[in-house]
């Protein structure tokens, strides 16, 4: 096997991120959900490649560079002269809450399977060993690029590789179409291995009363391997004809940012699954790294922080 056919292809969008701290003063940082997930998982020891478009501007510059000295191999990320990667602007609320505020629509990786190279994406895709999105990545393209883009998914997980998908539902990014975000989500995973959606997203998309009803609605798609994440409660996972609850180990947690706790939950997941570990066992892992991440200030934690045990 090619080392290119060992790797997971992680495909979505790789933000600025201008994130206010306590004192009021904007730190300067890259963000965005798959590639969250990316860097957390070449950090496991995953061999990892990121698709996506930037531009040939140096925070674009900058965003490659991160992802190089995180091992994460650089050759699906297309540049695109005169653009600019999406800007995001956080801060916090009168409630505590988090608030994000996103510049993203003449952002490049919104055509990613529209570009002229995007041929190049989707025969990388068909060498993977696997591939991981989320809902927001669907959310960036248009119904043209989400033609090629699924389409290339089949054409790869037919050639081998297991698709893992996080449903990440955030309205904003659909613009409010129930329907059509429901429909491209029906379609997607039609094509799905592995689902590690959030139970308050499902919920709101879907109307799901329960994780059991979201664990029902996927395998009624086909999805053989569901772990539905709930908050600090648990995880409830469903694989190998067996359903589980896995519940957030017993630790004292000083939460300091949710920010990308779902991504490293994913990204611990994924790891410990791509390293023979059961479903069961992947969980544990996974709620150990998000427990790390939430930790910390901003998506990504220190480097001596990070470990997936």
């Amino acid at each position: 096997m090619s080392e290119a056919a060992q790797r997971t292809i992680c495909i979505g969008e790789a933000t600025v991120e201008l994130a206010r701290g306590g004192d009021g003063r904007f730190a300067l940082a890259s963000a965005g959900d798959a590639f969250n997930t990316a860097i957390y998982l070449a950090r496991a020891g995953q061999k990892i490649a990121f698709a996506t478009a930037l531009g040939d501007d140096p925070y674009s510059d900058a965003i490659v560079s991160l992802a190089a000295a995180e091992g994460i191999a650089t050759d699906l990320i297309l540049r695109v002269p005169g653009r600019l990667p999406a800007l995001s602007l956080v801060g916090v609320d009168g409630m505590g809450q988090r608030r994000t505020h996103s510049w993203r629509e003449a952002a490049p990786a919104r055509d990613l399977f529209e570009l002229p190279q995007w041929s190049r994406i989707a025969e990388a895709l068909t060498a993977a060993r696997m591939i991981y999105f989320s809902g927001i990545t669907l959310s960036l393209y248009s119904n043209i690029g989400l033609g090629r883009f699924l389409a290339a998914v089949e054409l790869a997980r037919a050639a081998g590789a297991r698709i893992a998908f996080d449903g990440n539902f955030r309205p904003h990014g659909w613009g409010g179409d129930l329907t059509r975000t429901r429909t491209v989500f029906a379609e997607t995973l039609k094509r799905v291995d592995i689902a590690l959606p959030a139970y308050d997203d499902e919920a709101v998309l879907w109307g799901d009363p329960s994780p059991d009803a979201t664990i029902e609605r996927l395998q009624a798609f086909g999805v053989n391997e569901i772990v539905v994440k709930n908050g600090p409660n648990s995880a409830l996972v469903a694989a190998s004809g067996a359903r589980d609850t896995v519940p957030v180990p017993e630790v004292v947690v000083s939460p300091v940012d949710p920010s990308a706790a779902g991504d490293g939950f994913n990204a611990g997941y994924l790891a410990a699954r791509l390293n023979g570990r059961s479903a069961i066992e992947a969980a544990n892992a996974a709620h150990r790294l998000a427990g790390e991440v939430i930790r910390h200030r901003g998506s990504i934690v220190p480097r001596s922080g990070a470990a997936v045990h």
